[in-house]
């Protein structure tokens, strides 16, 4: 098992967790014009790699389809997800948007739809500007001198570069023995490394790390699925940081546990890992056939929605089986 105990210190020097204050923004390792944090770590060696051992043939879907009533974050007046066809075959032949006439509106059998959410719904990445502290964000960006009146203007999911590696499953959820980890369970340092060890498997700078609580069992009930969801507490996210990991994902719908055990903070691993550690997170990651297959590693293969400036946005994520 590799983690934070065994790291090189040239390799410590790149991972931002070491440097980081509690609770105030880190500046980042690779310079003051980063946008990405530890999504640096990816190298093109490691994804030729991962792919090289990949059998596409076999690829997973990690995300969640997308419809009306869907479970999303809307506690904060962020609005549900809603879809409306803008054009219909027998609409089209009595309102002639298109002035193409009659005769070809009967022939065309024209459909389109339209769709309003936050960038946050569905199976997303939070990008480095999600949050921070006290105004800044991700290698001291702050409100003041980078945010407009429509959007952030630094570490938008338009900086997001495709993400191609090494993914590891760390399915706590069978390490406890259960389907589901108990509502507000917190994941710690030692529930990821008993994780490792009882895949006998080895994490390294620069891997995917994708956590199962088994919550996604709950999929699509929004109460069940919401409310009171197991996932990384402070401890486990800084050892994961510290390890090395690139990018963080979970199963769950804030990826940590909800709600924080911090009286002080309600979203201590968002600020932690995006404001500290600049490491970016993915959630409503779906881990069910993963873990039915017992399938810990695996190339990853994933990106987002290039959405200028935004804080999240949806992505595909895929999984492939290694053949070697």
């Amino acid at each position: 098992m590799c983690g934070p105990e065994i790291i090189t210190d040239e390799v410590r020097r790149k991972i931002a967790a070491y440097a980081a204050k509690f609770r105030e923004v880190t500046k980042s390792p690779f310079g003051p014009d980063d946008e990405i944090g530890m999504l640096n770590l990816l190298s093109p060696q490691a994804a030729r790699k991962a792919v090289q051992r990949a059998d596409g043939g076999a690829a997973i879907d990690l995300s969640v389809d997308m419809f009306m009533g869907m479970p999303s974050w809307i506690k904060a007046g962020d609005p549900a997800f809603q879809q409306w066809m803008t054009h219909t075959p027998p609409g089209t032949v009595l309102d002639d948007l298109t002035g193409a006439g009659p005769d070809q509106n009967e022939l065309v059998a024209y459909s389109g739809d339209a769709v309003s959410m936050y960038t946050h719904t569905g199976t997303h990445i939070d990008t480095l500007n999600h949050f921070g502290y006290r105004g800044k964000i991700w290698n001291s960006f702050s409100a003041d001198q980078h945010l407009s009146s429509r959007h952030w203007i630094k570490c938008g999911a338009d900086k997001i570069p495709p993400i191609i590696g090494r993914g590891v499953l760390f399915d706590v959820a069978a390490l406890h023995g259960v389907d589901m980890l108990p509502d507000n369970y917190g994941i710690s340092a030692q529930d990821l490394q008993d994780t490792l060890r009882r895949q006998q498997l080895e994490f390294h700078p620069g891997d995917i790390a994708l956590i199962r609580t088994g919550r996604m069992t709950q999929w699509p009930d929004p109460s069940r699925y919401i409310d009171n969801s197991p996932g990384l507490n402070l401890d486990g996210a800084r050892w994961l940081a510290r390890a090395g990991a690139s990018v963080i994902g979970g199963d769950n719908s804030a990826l940590e546990q909800m709600p924080a055990d911090d009286d002080e903070n309600w979203q201590v691993v968002h600020t932690y890992l995006l404001g500290e550690a600049g490491v970016p997170m993915m959630e409503l990651v779906d881990c069910e056939q993963l873990s039915a297959e017992n399938l810990y590693e695996f190339a990853f293969v994933g990106a987002c929605l290039k959405i200028r400036g935004a804080t999240g946005a949806p992505m595909r994520p895929l999984a492939m089986p290694f053949t070697s």
